[in-house]
């Protein structure tokens, strides 16, 4: 979607401070050296600038220049080929095709079950704890058998899971597993992670103590 905005002369992301798609930009933002302002916002008061460009004031909104993108997956993929280095996703249309299916599923079978979670009464609430809780140990030989997610690189498949993850102490949920533990304190270490998070943000888990 392309909309005018003279007065937006430099990448700008709109963002919840609490919102983990946001966050998952932030993360791929700053692993990417890119500079951007970021503008915290509360959902509940959108601010008019944001409101103009994105009547729906979704979080996040990247809006550079006459171009405003309002899908976490879709900013990820713009800033990725918007500068290439370093690159974010495998060269080869193979390889990138099977990335994006993966982020697909942690979004179908991880980020479902993290809404329920947030959105849903104490009843609801704990039955999708549990069920999150089950698939990540489920996964845990899939962390086990390269350093990263299913990839020997660092990619936006690690920029799509690590907020949830971060997420998990806040939700009364343990990192389920030795294998995806080691994984989840390699990537909250890593200086892009530390830089992405809000104040919000670091108060949802002991890790940023």
């Amino acid at each position: 979607m392309v909309n005018h905005n003279p007065r937006k002369s430099v990448m700008t992301l709109f963002s919840s401070p609490n919102c983990a798609m946001s966050h998952c930009v932030r993360f791929a933002m700053y692993e990417k050296g890119v500079t951007t302002e970021i503008e915290y916002y509360d959902p509940s008061e959108p601010p008019e600038d944001l409101l103009e460009l994105n009547p729906n004031a979704i979080s996040p909104t990247l809006v550079e220049r006459d171009l405003v993108l309002y899908d976490s997956r879709i900013i990820m993929e713009y800033l990725d080929e918007r500068f290439p280095h370093p690159p974010l996703h495998q060269m080869d249309p193979v390889s990138r095709a099977k990335a994006r299916m993966i982020i697909k599923r942690i979004d179908q079978d991880w980020y479902q079950l993290l809404d329920e979670i947030l959105q849903s009464g104490e009843k609801k609430s704990a039955r999708a704890k549990k069920m999150l809780k089950e698939s990540l140990i489920s996964a845990n030989p899939v962390f086990k058998a390269q350093p990263f997610f299913m990839n020997e690189e660092f990619s936006l498949i690690d920029c799509a899971l690590a907020p949830l993850l971060w997420r998990l102490p806040s939700l009364g949920i343990e990192l389920p597993g030795e294998a995806l533990t080691a994984y989840a304190e390699r990537i909250f270490r890593r200086p892009a992670f530390i830089a992405s998070l809000s104040d919000i943000e670091k108060e949802m888990n002991p890790a940023s103590k």
